[in-house]
């Protein structure tokens, strides 16, 4: 079996005026399925950088990103789009939950996007999964912190993902 994750040569360079900023520099990492690494550094050092890369939501300059043994580092915008939906779980550090719609509401937004159309169940059965099944039809502003995060963990899990990204989980 293929490696969850597999970077080669990992770069990505930003253009800054005329200066030039390497995010990343040739990084190389393995990751496993079902292990658990936590990036860390100091400020500026390409946490940020790394995780949009891993998560499809930038390209590299330079070097390969495998995921589950598939090169994805130059698929279209589409292609990534669908990858982001069906294999990507995120869990971003502001949570981006929608504050006019319930948890539930929130928690189904990926299952939308993937076209299901039974999305109450798997909402739900997310929301149980992070022990908040009784504060579904809470909107965002009802609920504490905590309670924001674990809603945006259960979106993050909703469609079964198998990479979950988290920015500053702690």
């Amino acid at each position: 079996m293929a490696p969850l994750l597999r970077i080669e040569g990992l770069t990505k360079i930003y253009r800054m005026g005329d200066s030039i900023v390497r995010a990343l520099d040739g990084v190389d990492m393995t990751i496993e399925h079902g292990e658990f690494v936590a990036i860390t550094g100091a400020s500026g050092s390409g946490k940020s950088t790394m995780m949009h890369l891993l998560g499809c939501l930038d390209r590299p300059s330079a070097g390969k990103i495998y995921l589950d043994g598939r090169d994805i580092s130059r698929l279209s915008d589409r292609q990534l789009a669908g990858i982001r939906n069906a294999e990507i779980g995120f869990v971003f550090q502001t949570f981006n939950l929608i504050n006019r719609t319930s948890a539930a509401e929130n928690v189904a937004v990926p299952l939308f996007y993937a076209r299901r159309t039974a999305t109450r169940g798997p909402a739900l059965s997310a929301l149980e999964r992070v022990g908040l099944a009784n504060r579904a039809r809470h909107n965002p502003n009802e609920l504490s912190g905590g309670e924001r995060q674990r809603v945006a963990i259960a979106r993050a899990i909703v469609n079964d993902p198998s990479l979950v990204l988290a920015d500053e989980p702690t």
